[in-house]
C-alpha cells in the first residue's frame, strides 16, 4: 500500500499561529483548501494508475477522513468526490479514519493508495509501516510538483550504532521509489528498469544502460 499525506495544511496548518499563553484553554487551526486538496488527490489517482501499470495493483484510492464530525473534512470529502469523478477507471472509497485505522490491522489487503490530511496521514503511515514489519522497512518521499526528497520513514538509531543490526531495507526501497519517480517525471525507462531490479533484488545490468 501507499499512504499519501498532505504536508502543508490540515491540522498542522496553524502550528505557527500566534497564541496567547493561557492555563485555561488552547486551540489549533485545521485548514483545508480546494486548490491544495485537488493537487493532493490528483497525485493519489496518478499514483494508483502508475502502480497498477508497474506492479499490477488494483488501481484504487481510499480517502481517510472524519467527515461525520469535522466540517473541514466534509469539505475535503467533497473535493475528493469532484476529483474522483475525473478518474472513472480508478476504484475509490471513503472511510472514516477510526474505522480505516482498524482496517489497516484487520484487513490491510483492502488498501492500494490511501490519501488523507496531514495528522491522520502521520498516524496512518505509522500503522501501515507496523503492518509490514516496522519503520525499518518503510520507504518514503517528500514531494512537490517539481522536486523530491527520498528517505526511510525511520529516524536515526544511535542505540544500535556499530552493532551491525540496522536494517537497510527502507533506504534501499526509498532509492527504488526515487527511480520510479524520476522515470515518471522524465520518461526515462532506464530508471524504471533500475527500480524494478532493486525491488526484485537483481543487480542492474550496465549493458542496458541502467
Amino acid at each position: 500500500m501507499l499512504v499519501i499525506r498532505e504536508l502543508t495544511e490540515g491540522l498542522f496548518a496553524g502550528r505557527h499561529d500566534p497564541m496567547e499563553e493561557s492555563d485555561e484553554s488552547a486551540s489549533d487551526r485545521l485548514t483545508i483548501t480546494r486548490a491544495t486538496s485537488e493537487k493532493l488527490f490528483e497525485v493519489a489517482f496518478a499514483q494508483a494508475k502508475l502502480r497498477r501499470r508497474l506492479y499490477g495493483t488494483p488501481g484504487h484510492v481510499t480517502l481517510l477522513d472524519k467527515a461525520n464530525v469535522l466540517r473541514s473534512n466534509a469539505f475535503l470529502r467533497k473535493v475528493y468526490d469532484d476529483v474522483a469523478a475525473r478518474h472513472p477507471d480508478v476504484g475509490k472509497a471513503r472511510i472514516y479514519i477510526d474505522a480505516g485505522s482498524m482496517m489497516f490491522v484487520t484487513n490491510p489487503e483492502r488498501y492500494d493508495v490511501v490519501v488523507t490530511e496531514n495528522v491522520f496521514g502521520d498516524i496512518a503511515s505509522e500503522i501501515a509501516a507496523g503492518v509490514v514489519g516496522g519503520l525499518g522497512v518503510a520507504p518514503s518521499p517528500d514531494l512537490s510538483e517539481t522536486h523530491g526528497v527520498f528517505q526511510p520513514s525511520h529516524g536515526s538509531a544511535p542505540d544500535i550504532a556499530g552493532k551491525g543490526a540496522a536494517n537497510p531495507g527502507a533506504t534501499i526501497l526509498s532509492a527504488a521509489m526515487m527511480l520510479d519517480w524520476l522515470s515518471d517525471k522524465h520518461g526515462d525507462e532506464r530508471c524504471a528498469n533500475a527500480a524494478a531490479s532493486i525491488r526484485h533484488g537483481n543487480r542492474c545490468d550496465p549493458r542496458d544502460g541502467s
